[in-house]
C-alpha cells in the first residue's frame, strides 16, 4: 500500500546517528524498520527499542541491535503506527495487540511520530474498536462491567482462543462508534481493578505523518 510506505520511510529521515530509537508495531511501521535497516547497512548507528515481539523479530532479521527498555533511560524518537487519530492528535492504539508495550515506549520518549494512511484520520475517535488490556483473572468481572455501561464488549480472540498479548493479558474490545470524551472515559476504564491499559493514547504524538495512496507526497502534522 503506497500511502503506508510513504508515510513510513518518511519517517526515517527523523533518525540521527548514534540516537536511541522506538519501533512500534503495524503494517506501516514495516516499512519503517526496513528503511532504517538500510540506513544501518550504510553506516547509520542506532540502538532500538521495540513494543513487540513481531517487531523484534523483524528488527533483529534486518540486522538492526535491539535492547530492551529496562536498560535504557530514555528513548530519542520513537516511531510507530496508530488505528485513529483526531485533529487533535490523540489517537486510538491496540489493533494489533501490543498498546502496552506501545504505551510504555513512548513514555520513555523525548519525541513520538506517527506514521498512518489517511484513513486513520478521523474528526472523532471511536468508529476503530478501543482496546482494553485486562488481567486474564478478572475478565470476565470487566466484561460484565462493560456491558453493563453500554459500551459493547467482545473478548479477542485468536485461533478460536483468547488473544494473548506479549505480556500475558487478555483483550477486551470496546465498539464505542463515538467517544465524546477521551480524558473522561480514559480514566474512568484506568480507575477500574484488572484493566492494565487502555488504547487511548493522548497528548503523546508529537508528530503525525500521513500518506496519501493517490499522492506521491505526504502530509506532516506537529503538536
Amino acid at each position: 500500500m503506497k500511502s503506508k510506505k510513504l508515510a513510513g520511510e518518511k519517517a526515517v529521515e527523523y533518525i540521527q546517528n548514534n540516537t536511541l530509537v522506538g519501533l512500534g508495531t503495524g503494517s506501516t511501521v514495516y516499512y519503517t524498520i526496513v528503511k532504517l535497516a538500510e540506513r544501518v547497512k550504510s553506516g547509520l548507528n542506532v540502538k532500538c527499542v521495540s513494543t513487540s515481539s513481531s517487531t523484534t523479530k523483524l528488527a533483529k532479521e534486518l540486522g538492526i541491535n535491539m535492547v530492551p527498555l529496562h536498560e535504557i533511560e530514555y528513548i530519542d524518537v520513537t516511531i510507530d503506527g496508530a488505528d485513529e487519530v483526531d485533529c487533535k492528535l490523540n489517537g486510538i492504539k491496540g489493533g494489533g495487540g501490543a498498546l502496552l508495550y506501545e504505551k510504555l515506549v513512548a513514555k520513555a520518549s523525548k519525541k513520538v511520530i506517527w506514521v498512518v494512511d489517511s484513513n486513520k484520520k478521523v474528526e472523532t475517535l471511536g468508529k476503530f474498536p478501543l482496546p482494553i488490556e485486562v488481567v486474564p483473572f478478572s475478565y470476565k468481572q470487566l466484561y460484565d462491567k462493560f456491558y453493563s455501561l453500554g459500551y459493547n464488549p467482545s473478548i479477542r480472540m485468536l485461533n478460536e482462543s483468547y488473544y494473548v498479548t506479549d505480556a500475558q493479558h487478555y483483550i477486551i474490545d470496546l465498539h464505542l462508534d463515538k467517544i465524546e470524551n477521551p480524558y473522561v472515559l480514559e480514566k474512568e476504564l484506568k480507575m477500574m481493578s484488572g484493566v492494565v491499559d487502555t488504547g487511548l493514547f493522548l497528548d503523546m504524538a508529537d508528530t503525525v505523518i500521513i500518506g496519501y495512496e493517490d499522492e506521491d507526497k505526504v502530509k506532516i502534522i506537529e503538536r
